[in-house]
């Protein structure tokens, strides 16, 4: 059953008819033929009506999809042969942060993500796409390897969040994320950071330094959620939507504001419209991406990414 949210309820409504339509060509035989075309069109009429009109606060409600495609499903449609790594090496493995080796348009690349869950026992599995400080030594451990090899680093952000949690603190979750953050800047091989869902504070930023950060049509990039951003201003969560457009979230913000490089159209309704072409056309913006940074001499994408990193909230008197 596909999930709609809440401004998509006309779209429902209308597809529901187009079903029932379809479903009384195939057990009478009436000619329905006119009336399917004429909802399929009033149905991408209505889905580009309210697309192009978008809230701040509907495209977090989209990037939360439950039907959005997540860090293994673009591998799955982008990559062939993949193969995943494990752990970091001290503690364990995190199923919050997943990667691997795979190949990419022909190519080797080390691809790296925070996984989210479909069901309660994945969410649970997968700690709802929080990783624990060894999630985030397990990304480093692997883009280590990567630049060993020569071979591009991308990674795929999605994340309410680092992990909380008292242990987690106690293993250092500020100093996992302060050595990716330093450690990033200074990989010799090309780096492509792209968020595909939420990006929030350094759960995100921890593998989000590249030489090209990109961000989905409908995702967020901040330091806080608008729940939280409520929470703290109002005492009450029912302030989201305000907290969503101060804040100035979105893609088109981020890019405005030169803390991402681009953006990355989706399909019309959302990348949980339609997983394959959102991964054929993600997968295309990658290699055109890596096709720039391979003509680059190392130590020129080095400086190029301090020098972008640097320029961010400098105030000119």
């Amino acid at each position: 059953m596909r999930t709609y949210l809440d401004f998509e309820k006309p779209i429902a409504d209308l597809e529901a008819r187009l079903e029932e339509t379809k479903k009384l060509a195939q057990t009478s035989n009436v000619d329905v033929s006119g009336a399917v075309a004429v909802l399929e069109q009033s149905i991408d009429k209505l889905r580009q009506e309210i697309f192009q009109n978008l809230t701040r606060w509907q495209r977090v409600q989209l990037s939360r999809h439950p039907d959005r495609p997540y860090t293994l499903d673009y591998i799955s449609l982008m990559c062939d042969q993949f193969i995943e790594l494990h752990g970091d090496r001290t503690v364990r493995d995190d199923p919050a942060m997943v990667g691997g080796f795979c190949e990419l348009g022909g190519q080797t690349v080390m691809i790296i993500g925070q996984q989210k869950g479909r069901n309660t026992k994945q969410r649970q599995h997968r700690n709802f796409g929080m990783p624990n400080p060894e999630g985030y030594r397990k990304a480093l451990r692997l883009m280590k390897l990567a630049e060993k090899f020569g071979k591009p680093i991308i990674t795929l952000i999605d994340t309410p969040g680092a992990f909380p949690g008292l242990e987690a603190e106690e293993r250092g979750q500020g100093e996992a994320i302060a050595r990716n953050l330093k450690e990033m800047f200074m990989l010799t091989v090309p780096v492509i950071c792209i968020v595909i869902g939420e990006g929030a504070s350094g759960g995100a930023l921890g593998i989000a330094i590249g030489d090209r950060v990109l961000m989905l049509e409908n995702t967020w990039y901040s330091v806080i959620s608008p729940e939280n951003c409520s929470t703290i201003l109002w005492r009450s969560w029912n302030y989201k939507e305000q907290a969503a457009e101060a804040m100035k979230l979105t893609a088109k913000d981020m890019t405005a504001f030169k803390l991402v490089d681009g953006i990355v159209d989706e399909p019309l309704g959302g990348a949980h419209n339609d997983h394959s072409e959102m991964a054929h056309h993600l997968k295309n913006v990658i290699l055109s991406a890596l096709e720039e940074l391979n003509a680059l001499d190392p130590q020129e994408r080095i400086n190029q990414r301090i020098e972008k990193f640097c320029s961010m909230g400098v105030v000119m008197e």
